[in-house]
């Protein structure tokens, strides 16, 4: 799972953005929204390009995730700065389907794989449809659930590498597959409305903080689909 660092926002950014005129504000929520789907294309054009390749991508697993993290940091590092900003985050992103590709693969591979594949990624989009419109339409301010949040995605990295390194157990995988999906519904919520309220330095940010909240749903709906859709 894309499980990442998502302390991105900061409250000093609150101040600072409430002080902009409107008109500015929702020239930064378009440009976010713009990023994030450039960054959904970028992806995608990544797991295509590397789905034939899926075996090299999995021998080679750990040197790619160490290039796929110092990538998450390097923007950061660079999100201020015109041009190269862009050409990190898109490297980044393009990683990021670099690395799904072996799940991909393993998916295809399974009867009727090409169908689980669509029906994941439909169900993201409806998921991540339905949590956007809520976080617009609600009165509960989500973003003030940031502790909780991270608390609990702090839990679930802890007890997927407990899973993965140790218990390898398939229940326990549906169990933490399915937290996934809760948290980053609820991540979806919260960050829309920091998008909203201006709490993020740069669209960046927020094209980020959405692309992994999407990234994240997808890969363990896929798991979970891949898992009762399969012969196994």
């Amino acid at each position: 799972m894309g499980l990442y660092d998502r302390d991105y926002a900061r409250e000093g950014h609150y101040e600072e953005m409430g002080s902009r005129s409107e008109g500015k504000l929702v020239s930064f929520v378009k440009e976010t929204y713009k990023l994030f789907a450039a960054s959904m294309l970028a992806g995608a054009a990544g797991a295509y390009v590397s789905v034939p390749f899926a075996a090299t991508v999995q021998a080679w697993f750990f040197p790619l995730f160490i290039l796929e993290i110092a990538l998450l940091f390097g923007l950061f590092a660079v999100k201020r700065k015109p041009g190269i900003n862009l050409v990190v985050m898109f490297s980044f992103v393009f990683m990021t389907g670099v690395m799904l590709a072996p799940l991909l693969a393993r998916t295809l591979g399974m009867a009727g794989g090409g169908a689980i594949i669509g029906n994941a990624f439909a169900m993201t989009s409806v998921v991540f449809g339905a949590m956007s419109f809520f976080a617009i339409k609600t009165r509960t301010d989500f973003t003030s659930y940031t502790k909780p949040l991270m608390i609990a995605l702090v839990v679930i990295i802890v007890f997927s590498l407990l899973n993965m390194l140790f218990l390898q157990s398939p229940m326990f995988s549906i169990l933490i597959s399915g937290a996934v999906v809760m948290l980053f519904s609820v991540l979806v919520i919260y960050d829309t409305q920091n998008i909203i309220k201006g709490a993020y330095e740069t669209p960046i940010d927020g094209a980020i903080a959405l692309y992994l909240d999407f990234l994240n749903i997808f890969t363990a709906l896929l798991h979970l689909f891949g898992i009762f859709g399969g012969d196994d």
